[in-house]
């Protein structure tokens, strides 16, 4: 039965992973957008910046789940 839960948190996982990156691209577009005013691109950034960090622990969230479920 855990070996269940720790394949359904893995899949999860890689399903914000992969959300967070296409956010954080999606950002780091607007970011570099010299037509959007300063204050739309440094919002961007900013969101970037936190697109990244969830991404980050989704994968390695993911990583873990993985490992658990192989065992």
């Amino acid at each position: 039965m855990q070996t269940v839960k720790d394949t359904a948190n893995y899949v999860k996982d890689s399903v914000n992973e992969a959300t967070s990156g296409a956010s954080k691209e999606a950002n780091k577009s607007v970011a570099k957008d010299s037509n959007a005013s300063v204050g739309t691109r440094a919002e961007a950034a900013k969101d970037a910046i936190g697109d990244k960090m969830d991404e980050t622990k989704n994968n390695a969230s993911a990583e873990v789940n993985k490992e658990k479920a192989k065992n």
